[in-house]
This record gives structure tokens, C-alpha cells and sequence, in this order.
């Protein structure tokens, strides 16, 4: 029985993506088999499965993913709405936008790895190699210098021998995950910063309206909300976020 005929194409993307943080996975399990050679063993067909179900995780943590889906997290609190959009909406724009985002990226990854893996020209090793390159031009260009110092001082912390130039681009690609990561986060959040402010102006000014004029009894939310929303609406609020959060990644 060929199983791993089948099997093939998702082993091409497991191959290059799920060893990016584990280069020894795809030698031990050998994932450069032909079809019509020999049939897939149970180990070979495990460590597939275990990579495919790495691969999720390794797509949000190596793409665009993170950033986009904190912003519109943020502007969903910032609106006073913490349910709407629900939170299936939030991912699945997420995801399409990360798609757009990252389709340059990833048909980089597909010329120079994937395509020649599937075709038998490439080894796991190679075509791992292969795929990092892209994907590392991406990470670097979103990364901060802090936060590879940041992750320097992991590795030393940790015991692991340190570049001979501590540059961005002599940064191991295990390292190089943590410190982008964090520079999402903190371009995450500046966003949200910025997102806050006019809906907190909003806030404060129904809130000093309304005690003004004695109605302490009403929440100023229930007053404040419709004029978020107005606002918002008025500014063409969501194609100019996602306008901006795409470009962003520029």
C-alpha cells in the first residue's frame, strides 16, 4: 500500500515548516521518500502527522497572524462592543488578511522549497534551508533591534553558544521566533494605543456631558457607544484599519 502517496503533498509543507524549529525531525524521519520506492512505516507516517499538526501553531507564530488579530481584538474593546464582531468573525478576517499579507512570502517559500521537494530534487534538509530564507526576510524586516538583543540574552541565559556577530542576521532561527513574536506584540499594542485614544475622548466627554447635566443615574456607555459607532462608521473605520494593518507589514 503507496500511503504515502497521498500523503506527499502535505508532507512537502510539513517538511518545510514544521523543521524550521526542529531541524533533526524530517532527517529522522527520512520525509524524502519516492513513491514506488518502498512503503511509508509507522514511524515515517507519525512524524507526518505530528508536523501537520505543528503546522497551525508554526503559521500563526511565523506570520502576520499575531499582530492582526490582537489590533482587531483591541478595536473591538475600544468600540465598547467585547462580542462583536464575534470572536470566529475576528479570526477568520485574521486569517484572510494574514493570507493577503503573507502571499508574497509564501510564494517565495513554494519556488525555492516546496515545488523542488515535491519534484524530488530537494532533501528535507535542503529544502528546509530553503524555505527559512523567506521566511526569515520576513521576520527580520518586522523585528526590533531590542528585541534581538532580547533574544541574545535568551541564549546566553539558556547556555547556547553565541554568534561571533551579534547581528539580526547571524540570529538563530529558534531565537529569531521569540524575538519577532515580540515585536508583534509591542506593534500590537502601540496600534491599540492609538486606536483607544478618540474613542477615550468620546468616553470622557459624554461622561463630563452627562454629570453635567445631572443625569447621574445613566451609564455613559449606553450614550457613548452609538456615538463610537457613529464615529467609526462616519471614518469608514474598517477598510481604513485594514488598509493600514496591511500595509503596516510593507
Amino acid at each position: 500500500m503507496k500511503s504515502f502517496t497521498v500523503l506527499r503533498p502535505a508532507a512537502a509543507i510539513a517538511a518545510t515548516l514544521g523543521t524550521l524549529l526542529t531541524p533533526g525531525v524530517a532527517a529522522a524521519f527520512d520525509l524524502s521518500i519516492n513513491p514506488g520506492e518502498r512503503d511509508a512505516g509507522p514511524l515515517e507516517i507519525a512524524g507526518l502527522l505530528t508536523l501537520i499538526t505543528l503546522a497551525p501553531a508554526l503559521l500563526i507564530m511565523l506570520t502576520s497572524f499575531t499582530r492582526i488579530v490582537i489590533v482587531l481584538s483591541l478595536m473591538r474593546q475600544a468600540l465598547g462592543l467585547p462580542q462583536t464582531p464575534p470572536n470566529m468573525v475576528i479570526t477568520g478576517l485574521a486569517l484572510f488578511l494574514t493570507l493577503l499579507v503573507m502571499t508574497p512570502t509564501w510564494n517565495r517559500v513554494r519556488a525555492a522549497a516546496v515545488d523542488p521537494y515535491m519534484a524530488g530534487k530537494l532533501d528535507p534538509a535542503a529544502a528546509m534551508t530553503a524555505a527559512e530564507a523567506p521566511l526569515r526576510d520576513f521576520m527580520l524586516r518586522q523585528t526590533r533591534t531590542e528585541d534581538v538583543e532580547m533574544a541574545y540574552g535568551l541564549m546566553t541565559k539558556s547556555g547556547v553558544p553565541p554568534a561571533a556577530t551579534r547581528s539580526a542576521a547571524a540570529l538563530p532561527f529558534s531565537a529569531l521566533v521569540p524575538a519577532f513574536v515580540a515585536s508583534e506584540l509591542t506593534a500590537a499594542f502601540r496600534v491599540g494605543f492609538l486606536i483607544y485614544l478618540p474613542f477615550l475622548a468620546i468616553d470622557l466627554v459624554t461622561a463630563a456631558v452627562l454629570m453635567a447635566l445631572g443625569m447621574f443615574m445613566l451609564p455613559p456607555s449606553i450614550v457613548s457607544i452609538p456615538l463610537k459607532l457613529l464615529v467609526f462608521v462616519l471614518a469608514s473605520g474598517w477598510p481604513l484599519l485594514l488598509g493600514n494593518l496591511a500595509a503596516s507589514f510593507s
